[in-house]
């Protein structure tokens, strides 16, 4: 069929703006980048954790040790608004978990449940239920509702649970003193002028958009272009994230250094060597025995100063270039779950970080 307004320029959006509110369309691609930006990393999130949970059992089982442990991810999705629909369909459309391991809690699950794109999520309104039960838990609720959220969730929270922010109204110390827990991890983007910013336009229909490679290069943390930037730190509170797994698993240092590499040694061969000395110390470094697990890492810390981890990466070119070769392999990769066309992102308003 043929669009008979698609070259009338007087049909557009910008055609009813006035000159002050042209001004502001910046905010509309922000926002457009914001959310495929926010879902792409929490995706890639996901892939590196269940990457290192499925290497952890096999590591087990061949040391005899918990070979039955099952290394499937549980995901839970507190919010199911704007950024909550968005980040649902970008892990059933990349992250390949099950369904059934993705559990959402809403203040309306009914009305939720209606915009679910495939069987087997479940959906409801417990929000503590959902942090007993999640290995990663995922807040997408409003500004106004975190206060409450947070009083739900404190000591319901397992510290194997990683939380993933998007409320940016709070910072990551503030968010951690609510939920009296200090495995965490908020991204924090910046953003600047460019003139290829408009990149993000694109990004309308979600589902289709994390099969673009140009905008999966373009939303790679390390070399992110468009006008968003994330910076080092997140790259390295993951990281951090990686070991802390590990460490709650019970490997010793020489495991947890060795099963990390080997995560983005499947999708990078070119891997650069770990050491102890590249996440701590070379005081703590010295004296940690190769059977003794790494300390617990506040993520708290490792986004709001300055770690050994973040001078390493900072100094180390192949580091920079594995890390973003382990991105775009893993963005790249898609899942089997099918969704039905009904469900896409496509509607035409701007999507924004926040639900």
């Amino acid at each position: 069929m043929v669009d008979l307004v698609d070259d009338l320029g007087s049909f557009t959006f910008e055609a009813g703006l006035t000159d002050a509110e042209k001004e502001l369309l910046y905010l509309r691609v922000r926002a457009s980048g914001l959310t495929f930006c926010g879902c792409a990393h929490a995706v890639f999130m996901c892939k590196l954790v269940q990457s290192l949970r499925c290497i952890i059992k096999s590591h087990n089982a061949r040391d005899s040790l918990a070979s039955g442990e099952d290394s499937g991810l549980c995901v839970g999705i507190i919010g199911m608004g704007h950024m909550g629909r968005q980040l649902l369909f970008a892990l059933l459309e990349k992250s390949a978990i099950d369904p059934s391991r993705i559990k959402i809690s809403t203040r309306r699950p009914a009305s939720a449940v209606e915009s679910i794109p495939t069987a087997g999520v479940e959906c409801f309104f417990d929000n503590r239920r959902l942090a007993a039960w999640a290995d990663i838990l995922f807040l997408c609720c409003l500004p106004s509702h975190l206060t409450k959220v947070c009083e739900d969730l404190h000591s319901q929270l397992s510290k194997r649970c990683l939380v993933y922010s998007f409320c940016s109204a709070v910072p990551v110390t503030r968010l951690a003193q609510l939920l009296g827990h200090d495995f965490v991890l908020k991204p924090q983007y910046d953003f600047m002028a460019c003139d290829t910013a408009d990149l993000w336009l694109s990004c309308t229909h979600l589902t289709s958009a994390l099969t673009d490679s140009w905008l999966i290069e373009a939303s790679c943390p390390l070399t992110m272009s468009g006008g968003i930037s994330l910076g080092l730190k997140w790259m390295c509170a993951l990281l951090y994230s990686l070991l802390n797994i590990c460490t709650f698993a019970g490997l010793g240092s020489a495991d947890a250094l060795s099963l990390v590499s080997s995560v983005l040694r499947e999708k990078w061969p070119h891997t650069v060597g770990l050491k102890a000395q590249s996440f701590v110390s070379v005081s703590c470094a010295s004296s940690l025995l190769k059977e003794k697990p790494f300390p617990w890492i506040s993520l708290t810390d490792a986004q709001t100063k300055e770690t050994p981890l973040l001078c390493f990466i900072s100094s180390c070119k192949p580091m920079q270039q594995c890390l973003s070769a382990v991105y775009r392999s893993l963005l790249s990769s898609r899942c089997t779950v099918d969704l039905h066309p009904s469900h896409d992102c496509g509607d035409t308003e701007p999507l924004f970080l926040m639900a």
